[in-house]
């Protein structure tokens, strides 16, 4: 806790009122911030939360008691307060609430639903109307809501009815949201989405559902998901784009609120769902007076942030790690609680990085053609399609084609791993960014055998589109496409969403194992199925010290503290899910393989493969130490390491870092793994 100042907190003399949802019933914990972080004396608290100055004065002897107080709060504490603060302030919310993102067996959707639903259970009054959205956090919110014997409560749904096939349909949320209120629920008797504008005129003047609309018209109070436009989210599973082509008229959109698509900016993505869509529009969302928002997980990242910034949320119910990635977009530095004793010097700070450029709008151009140069035994150009690469070994007739693919800045990924046993093709986007569809076609045609061709890359949205346009264009010429998303990265989303998570320096060993199925010359589905195999059973956990720096600025991406580290950094320059204290090898070697084992679930005699993964920056003797004792932990869980990687094989160009990846490996994926290959970044047997 820091001491003291003689600093006094705005408003400190209004009237009593309810604690900030971020300090839920704990008066002891409101009491400290307030006396601690916003220096107000003990009579300015008793003003603030309406109770007597010697209650606060017994508050504050408690807190020190009960260890919510010593020198600092609590440092998680801490963390959620200020996330909560700073988002209240920065999108000018009625309030906020952040939980932990971990400490708990229970999955996040579950902790977050139990979050909104004390939330909405604070909230609301006799004689509310409440539209409810729909989806997995949402229905969780309606399980955790507290009965209070209100009376005259309406709840109503927000959108018409979705898919049966899910749990979490609007009229589920909207059923078990008033029961346990004890409130009259009012349906929307038609679907979500129809099939032409004429017949949604139709509806909304039948007799029946212009009544229900009109009642939600009157909704004074709306709970809301917040879906991403990932396949595996709530608005997908809904059939909401079932029969609709999503690049080419949502190519803009982030993220989805009661069926309504939006862009980063936050405004309305116009397209063919809007005229046959029935249920609140945005310009109706925005008129409810009291909007609880509730979602989190780092694939949500951009969806809510675009929902806070076009207004849609006044009141915010999300975790820590998604709250810090939100602020870190606005330009929000995590600063950790002050101490009461000195801070020491910063060293100085690198404002511009020193590169070895010509134009950096061509260094992706540049780097090609220097490792064509470099590897003409290995790598040859795709004809007509500069930024797609083949191997000069193939393709051979017969054999199933592999095509790899990404944003550059991450060499030797992606074209290092083309050759013999390996992709037989590569498509380059720009820095950080997807390739665009045509040289992923013309990847695809020059990778083709005869046997179909494999996509295998990384969980991005745009390489999610892209991809997806690309083998269709391919399928259209008769050339049959199956793709593998590759999820390693543990740190991007909890585990009862791996199919949200990026996909990182995982992406290595599972090019190995989808290379060696091909080499083998396998059937197109079982190249597949071992690859998204090897995908699921591949774990990545990466720590920076230092941010990478912007080819175009020169600048670092992010700030990092000269004491800290960046815990669960991305590839793409995106800081971390928290930010330490820096640590050392062992700390951070032990630190990484904790979380990475807690989830693999090894047993005693298992094997994996393991791969110590410089993130640009760091030097092969630092990886070989963080190595030493990775090997430690592993002998001391009984765990046999089959095959060791180091060095940079995924890098996210100069940033400081290390990223441990194990594939927990079984007889058939060792035996692929050990496959002979040869390529620029990987040579085997």
């Amino acid at each position: 806790m820091a001491q003291r100042t003689s600093t006094r907190g705005a408003g400190a003399n209004s009237s009593a009122s309810a604690p900030p949802l971020r300090f839920g019933d704990d008066p002891l914990l409101w009491a400290a911030w307030l006396y601690y972080e916003e220096g107000l004396t003990q009579g300015e608290i008793a003003t603030r939360m309406g109770v007597s100055r010697p209650s606060v004065n017994a508050y504050l002897a408690d807190a020190r008691t009960r260890g919510i107080v010593s020198i600092e709060i609590d440092p998680e504490k801490y963390r959620t307060l200020s996330f909560a603060r700073a988002l209240r302030d920065h999108f000018g919310l009625a309030d906020c609430l952040v939980i932990p993102s971990s400490g708990s067996d229970s999955p996040l959707v579950e902790r977050l639903g139990a979050a909104a639903g004390q939330v909405l259970s604070r909230q609301i009054q006799s004689g509310d109307t409440i539209a409810v959205t729909w989806g997995r956090t949402v229905l969780a919110a309606a399980n955790h809501i507290e009965r209070r014997g209100l009376r005259d409560l309406r709840v109503v749904q927000a959108t018409g009815g979705t898919t049966a096939k899910i749990p979490w349909t609007p009229e589920a949320c909207a059923t078990r949201l008033a029961e346990a209120l004890g409130a009259r629920c009012i349906p929307l008797s038609s679907p979500a989405v129809v099939s032409s504008p004429e017949v949604r005129d139709l509806l909304v003047h039948e007799p029946v559902l212009a009544e229900q609309m009109d009642v939600l018209a009157e909704a004074n109070r709306i709970i809301l998901g917040i879906s991403s436009l990932r396949p595996e989210s709530t608005i997908h599973t809904s059939g909401f784009f079932d029969g609709v082509a999503m690049h080419e008229h949502y190519h803009e959109a982030v993220g989805s609120i009661a069926g309504r698509l939006i862009s980063a900016r936050g405004e309305a993505v116009e397209g063919p769902l809007e005229g046959r869509t029935i249920g609140l529009d945005l310009s109706a969302i925005r008129r409810i007076p009291h909007r609880i928002g509730v979602a989190g997980g780092m694939d949500k990242v951009q969806a809510i942030l675009a929902a806070l910034r076009g207004g849609y949320v006044n009141v915010m119910v999300t975790d820590a790690d998604t709250a810090r990635a939100i602020l870190t977009s606005e330009g929000y530095e995590d600063k950790p609680a002050r101490r009461a004793e000195a801070t020491p010097v910063a060293l100085p700070e690198r404002l511009q990085v020193k590169k070895f450029l010509n134009r950096p709008q061509d260094a992706v151009d540049e780097t090609v053609a220097g490792a064509l140069l470099a590897h003409e035994g290995l790598l040859l150009p795709v004809e007509s399609a500069p930024r797609a690469l083949r191997a000069a070994c193939g393709p051979r007739e017969g054999k199933v084609g592999l095509v790899i693919g990404g944003g550059s800045g991450h060499e030797p990924g992606f074209f290092g791993y083309v050759g013999q046993g390996l992709a037989d093709a590569v498509a380059i986007g720009n820095v950080f960014a997807a390739p665009p569809p045509d040289p992923i076609l013309a990847a695809t045609l020059a990778a083709d055998g005869g046997a179909g061709v494999l996509h295998i890359f990384g969980n991005f949205s745009g390489d999610l589109m892209n991809f997806e346009m690309a083998a269709e264009m391919a399928q259209a010429q008769d050339v049959p496409v199956r793709t593998v998303v590759t999820t390693d990265d543990i740190a991007s989303a909890p585990v009862d969403a791996r199919s949200a998570r990026r996909g990182v320096a995982g992406n290595v060993f599972v090019f190995k194992v989808a290379g060696a199925a091909c080499d083998r010359m396998l059937p197109l589905d079982a190249c597949a199925a071992v690859a998204r195999r090897a995908s699921q059973r591949c774990f990545t956990m990466g720590v920076a010290l230092e941010p990478g720096a912007s080819l175009e600025t020169r600048r670092p991406s992010f700030r990092l503290g000269p004491d800290d580290m960046e815990i669960g950094v991305g590839v793409h320059g995106e800081p971390g899910i928290a930010r330490a204290k820096l640590a050392t090898a062992d700390e951070t070697a032990d630190l990484i393989v904790d979380r990475i084992l807690d989830e693999m679930r090894p047993s005693e005699g298992d094997r994996v493969a393991i791969l110590v993964n410089s993130l640009g920056g760091t030097p092969q003797m630092e990886l070989y130490i963080l190595n030493r004792r990775l090997r430690q932990r592993l002998q001391a869980r009984g765990i046999t390491v089959h095959r060791t990687l180091i060095g940079h094989y995924y890098t996210s160009l100069d940033m400081a870092g290390v990223s441990i990846s194990m594939l927990h490996l079984d007889d058939e994926l060792r035996e692929l793994l050990d496959h002979p290959c040869k390529s620029p970044a990987l040579t085997i047997g």
